[in-house]
């Protein structure tokens, strides 16, 4: 690559993250601004929002059940679909064409649709869950599969899992210690994907939330939502706050990620 196309790449990827940061920028300069009326830029700046929002019990409430609910959600993903993975990718390579069709169900069927089918269900004994959120852990984990099926059969692709785990077999390991001390190191990298990915698109959930839950197990989501009509520089506050949490997770989960590796 010469000089000129190296100058012209950086100067691409710079003016793209540009244009994605501009709404992020005004959505913080707004929720510091004293007040911004018809002026290019605030009349001034105050930390008075962000500090009214940290000190509010019910947004550090509404944020810890969304993490409670994500981190619970994926973790029931990664219990389930794992092993599941590893038998249809080693012992049923075939019904993968089966799962690709099944994984893409929750995006074919609308939440809102869903959320009245799961109303139906779940509002009356022996199941009754509207109202708690063990439903919404259910209804995270439909959501989540599609991206965390997807990225970890792609890194199961990559590695070549069949070849893996047939020369553990070969230096005397069983097919139990080839998946848990072999193949799921390997799948490191891939996991970490599936779950940022899943994590960024749960924790930003809010027709299932909203319609199955309500206030009764307030999310950040639906908190966002009840005080839309409040002040619009207290929302922006916590859209930004919002934003830095999931860049925090993603943080964190990246350093483990190199830490490990």
């Amino acid at each position: 690559m010469s000089q000129s196309e190296y100058v012209y790449h950086r100067v691409v990827v710079w003016l793209v993250l540009l244009i994605l940061a501009l709404p992020l920028v005004a959505t913080l300069l707004y929720a510091l601004a004293t007040r911004w009326g018809a002026s290019m830029l605030p009349d001034g700046l105050t930390l008075k929002w962000m500090v009214q929002l940290w000190n509010d019990p019910r947004f550090l409430l509404a944020l810890g059940r969304s993490l409670l609910l994500c981190f619970g959600a994926l973790l029931l993903s990664l219990l389930l679909v794992l092993p599941a993975m590893f038998v249809i990718a080693y012992y049923f390579p075939k019904l993968d064409g089966v799962m690709n069709i099944l994984i893409l169900l929750p995006f074919a069927v609308p939440p809102v649709v869903s959320s009245v089918g799961l109303l139906q269900l779940y509002s009356a004994p022996p199941l009754m869950l509207t109202g708690t959120p063990w439903i919404l852990i259910g209804c995270y984990f439909t959501l989540a599969l599609p991206f965390i099926y997807r990225a970890i059969a792609n890194n199961m692709q990559a590695i070549n899992l069949r070849e893996l785990v047939d020369a553990a077999h070969l230096l005397g390991a069983s097919t139990w210690q080839a998946a848990c001390l072999v193949v799921l190191p390997n799948l490191r990298k891939g996991a970490t994907i599936a779950l940022l990915l899943s994590f960024s698109f749960l924790i930003g959930e809010f027709v299932f939330a909203n319609l199955l839950v309500g206030t009764r197990y307030e999310t950040l989501q639906v908190y966002l939502y009840n005080v839309r009509n409040s002040s619009g520089h207290f929302s922006s506050a916590l859209v930004i706050a919002y934003f830095l949490v999931v860049l925090l997770v993603t943080w964190l989960a990246n350093t483990l990620n190199r830490t490990r590796g």
